[in-house]
Parts: C-alpha cells; sequence; structure tokens
C-alpha cells in the first residue's frame, strides 16, 4: 500500500498512538502538530488528510480550506471534541470526506481510512502493467520493456519513472520528488534526483522528460 497521510494532531501522544497504527496498515505517515507547519506542506498533495479541527495556533477549518482551495479532490477526515453536530455540518461544508468524534479507538480511524481509499480511489489501484510511451512498465517485476527487450532499472530508478507515470504531463518540483520517491527521511543531496533523472533518461530514449528550469520536471505524454 503506498498511499501517503498527512496527520494533523497537537496532542503528542494520539499523534503518535494513531501513527503507528496507520503505518502497521500500511500507509505512509507524516506527522505535524500545528497547522502553520502543515498549511506549508499543503502543495505536496498527499492522498488524505487527517485533521485535527482544535489546533494551538488555527483550526483546521482554516486549513481545510487552505487544502481544498489548492486541490478540491483531495479527501479529508476531521477529528474533533467539540460540538460533534456543529463540527460535522461545518466540516462536510467545507469539503471533509469523513469525520471522527474523541475519544475514539484507533482502529476505528483506520476503518474508516481504509472505506474512504476504497471510496474515492478505486479507478487509481496501482495497476500491474502500464504502457508509458513507447515502453511497458511491469509494477510487479518492476522492469520495463520495449519491444519485448527488458530494461533492467535499479529500485530508485523504478520508483522514479513510477511516480513520473502518475504525473503525466504534469510539471513537479524537485523537493515533490524527493518526498515522494525518497521519503521524507531522506536527508542527502538533491542532485540524487538529476543523477537517477539521467540513468533513466540514458536507459530509456524515448521518455520524454524534459527540465522546466527554475520549477522542476515534467514527463510529456501525446
Amino acid at each position: 500500500m503506498d498511499k501517503r497521510i498527512f496527520l494533523v494532531e497537537d496532542e503528542i501522544k494520539l499523534n503518535t498512538l494513531l501513527t503507528k497504527y496507520l503505518e502497521l496498515e500500511g500507509y505512509q505517515i507524516t506527522s505535524f502538530y500545528d497547522g502553520q507547519t502543515a498549511s506549508k506542506c499543503i502543495n505536496h498533495s498527499p492522498d488524505l488528510w487527517i485533521l485535527d479541527i482544535m489546533l494551538p495556533d488555527m483550526d483546521g477549518y482554516q486549513l481545510i480550506k487552505e487544502i481544498k482551495d489548492f486541490n478540491q479532490q483531495i479527501p479529508v477526515i476531521f477529528i474533533s471534541a467539540r460540538n460533534e453536530e456543529v463540527d460535522r455540518l461545518v466540516g462536510l461544508k467545507l469539503g471533509s470526506d469523513d469525520y471522527l468524534a474523541k475519544p475514539f479507538l484507533p482502529q476505528e480511524l483506520v476503518i474508516r481510512t481504509n472505506n474512504l481509499f476504497r471510496r474515492i480511489y478505486p479507478e487509481k489501484e496501482k495497476p500491474e502493467i502500464n504502457k508509458l510511451s513507447d515502453y511497458i512498465l511491469d509494477y510487479q517485476q518492476r522492469t520495463a520493456f520495449y519491444k519485448e527487450e527488458e530494461i533492467i532499472l535499479t529500485r530508485k530508478e523504478f520508483d522514479l519513472l513510477h511516480f513520473f507515470s502518475k504525473n503525466k504531463n504534469i510539471v513537479v518540483s524537485r523537493e515533490q520528488i524527493l518526498l515522494n520517491v525518497w521519503g521524507d527521511t531522506y536527508f542527502g543531496s538533491d542532485r540524487v534526483v538529476d543523477d537517477t533523472l539521467r540513468r533513466i533518461r540514458k536507459k530509456l530514449e524515448l521518455i520524454n522528460i524534459v527540465t522546466i528550469y527554475g520549477i522542476g520536471y515534467k514527463l510529456v505524454i501525446k
């Protein structure tokens, strides 16, 4: 399971507990403890936001508004310990997809998250085979083929190619690539993106990944 979730919860113990349960389910979790820090990462576009309404510096209402202004399609689950009915109605009006009132069992959040992903992303489940330009990507074997000739890729080369294949004709920044392919715990040089991309271009010469100077890269598919 490769879904990424941004969890915004200022209660450290609860944040840690929920993160543990969601990670055990196979999700990639990035935790935030205040709204301002989370707000700066909206353009990283996770697959799901889980927001506590009551945060120390801003409430979840403002944060979900910013999220939906950036991308209306990103799902959000609200968490609140306040007036349940009022928060549920306001959350739905702002575009939340589900709601949990405190206290709740961590397993309930996991179940609701699983159900939400099945409902919202059924068409986005990773296929086993995908055609990319003149190449065939085999996700199970993590290899690429050109006219039945196998092209051997390293793990990161395939991960980066897979990321571009999911973002065809979309400009992605080096920061987005590092977060999605190398993860938020990577602390090496960002030149690793250029080096890996150079190898991909050499191995798959027909792939048209263009450099948008000062912004990032784009896989161009006509």
